[in-house]
C-alpha cells in the first residue's frame, strides 16, 4: 500500500474500499500518525471544530438477559445472585433524579429479559415519558425489538410503531457487536443474526426513528471483520441517512466469560483504539458524528481519539453498570467542566447538544 498516495486520494474525495479499510487498520509504526492526522483533517471538514456532548442519564431496567453473551459481565439468569428487574416505582424514582439533574436525554439500558413482551416495553416507555415530559427517550436495541416481536406474535414493524407511539424517540444501535455471523457464533450466539440487525435498523429509519450505530471491537474478530462491519453501516447510511453517529465500543475484558475462558484476547490496544476511530472517520464518509466512549477508553485515550477523527464526547451518563460490570475502573459520571478542560487542551470549543445533534 502506498499510504501517502492513498491519504492524498482520500482528501481529494476517494471512497475507501473495504480492503483499504482492513489494510489501514493493520498498519503500525510511525505511519499511523499520518492516518490520524488525515482523519482529524477530515473531521474538521465534516463536523467542524466543536466537541459536543449530551446531558443524559442512563437508567438500567434489568440485568436479567436471555442472551448471556460471552463478552458481557452484566447479564444474569433469573434467580442468579445479583439479578434484578426494576419495577414502576424504582424506574420513576430514577427518572425523578434525572429530571433534577436537568438532562435532555434518558437512555434506557437493559438485558433482554426473557419474559418481556411488546406490552412490557410500552409500559416502561409510558412510565418514563409521563415522569419526564419533553425529555428525549433513547432506548432498546434491535435484539429487543425482535424478542418483543416473537413474544407478542406481531411483526417487528408493529413493535417499532407501538414503541414510537409509547414515547420512543430514537433506537439504540446496540446488539451489533461485529456484524459477521461467524464471529457472532462465538461471542454472542444467542443474539439476532447480522442480517436481521440491519433489517431492524432499516425499518426504524424508514419509520423516521433515528438510531445510533455501534461496533464492539477487540475481542475475537480481526481487522477484516471490523472493515466489513463498517461497510455494512456505510451501505445502510447511503440508503437511509438514519444513523445519528458511530459509537465505537472497545471490549472491556476483565469480568467477561469470553476472556476468562481464554477465547478472547485482553481487549484492544491503545493503537487499535485510535486507529479504529481514525479509519472509521476516513471510511464512513456519510457519517458526520463519531463518538468517544470515555467510560471504556478512559479520559486520556478519549482525548487522543478526539484528535484522531472523533468529534463527540458522548454524555454525562451518571451511571454505566454494563461497562463497570465488565471490568472498567470508572464509568459513572463525567462533569462537563472536565470535558471542557480536555477540549480546551485540544484548542477546540465544547458545546452541549441534543440527542439529534442540535447544538444548545
Amino acid at each position: 500500500m502506498h499510504l501517502d498516495r492513498l491519504l492524498k486520494d482520500i482528501r481529494e474525495g476517494y471512497r475507501l474500499t473495504e480492503e483499504d479499510a482492513a489494510a489501514l487498520l493493520n498498519i503500525r509504526g510511525r505511519e499511523v500518525f499520518s492516518i490520524l492526522a488525515t482523519a482529524d483533517e477530515m473531521r474538521e471538514k465534516k463536523a467542524g471544530p466543536v466537541i459536543s456532548y449530551v446531558r443524559n442519564q442512563n437508567i438500567h431496567i434489568t440485568n436479567i438477559c436471555k442472551n448471556l453473551c460471552g463478552f458481557c459481565g452484566f447479564g444474569k439468569s433469573p434467580g442468579d445472585e445479583g439479578a434484578y428487574c426494576n419495577d414502576k416505582a424504582d424506574i420513576e424514582k430514577k427518572v425523578a433524579l434525572a429530571m433534577e439533574r436537568k438532562v435532555t436525554e434518558i437512555c434506557l439500558l437493559s438485558g433482554v429479559h426473557p419474559d418481556f413482551t411488546t406490552e412490557s416495553y410500552e409500559e416502561i416507555l409510558n412510565w418514563v415519558t409521563r415522569a419526564a415530559p419533553g425529555v428525549h427517550i433513547h432506548a432498546f436495541s434491535p435484539d429487543e425489538v425482535v424478542h418483543a416481536s416473537s413474544m407478542s406474535g406481531i411483526p417487528t414493524v408493529e413493535v417499532l410503531e407501538r414503541m414510537k407511539k409509547a414515547g420512543l424517540n430514537s433506537l439504540q444501535g446496540t446488539a451489533a457487536e461485529i456484524l459477521d455471523d461467524d464471529v457472532r457464533s462465538v461471542i454472542c450466539p444467542n443474539k439476532l443474526k447480522s442480517g436481521m440487525w440491519a433489517e431492524i435498523i432499516r425499518e426504524a429509519h424508514t419509520m423516521k426513528i433515528p438510531t445510533t450505530a455501534t461496533i464492539m471491537y477487540g475481542s475475537y474478530e480481526h481487522a477484516r471483520d471490523r472493515a466489513r462491519h463498517l461497510s455494512i453501516l456505510r451501505e445502510i447510511q447511503d440508503e437511509t441517512q438514519g444513523f445519528t453517529e458511530l459509537v465505537p465500543l472497545t471490549y472491556i475484558h476483565t469480568g467477561t466469560p469470553l476472556y476468562q475462558q481464554g477465547i478472547a484476547r485482553p481487549g484492544a490496544t491503545g493503537m487499535e483504539d485510535i486507529l479504529l476511530v481514525a479509519v472509521s472517520r476516513l471510511f464512513l464518509d456519510n457519517f458526520k458524528n463519531i463518538q468517544v466512549s470515555w467510560g471504556k477508553l478512559g479520559l486520556k485515550m478519549s482525548q487522543l481519539s478526539l484528535a484522531s477523527g472523533a468529534n463527540d464526547f458522548a454524555g454525562t451518563m451518571f451511571a454505566d453498570d454494563v461497562t463497570k460490570d465488565a471490568g472498567a475502573e470508572s464509568a459513572e459520571y463525567l462533569d462537563p467542566s472536565v470535558m471542557e478542560r480536555i477540549a480546551g487542551d485540544l484548542g477546540r470549543p465544547l458545546r452541549q447538544r441534543t440527542t439529534l445533534y442540535n447544538l444548545l
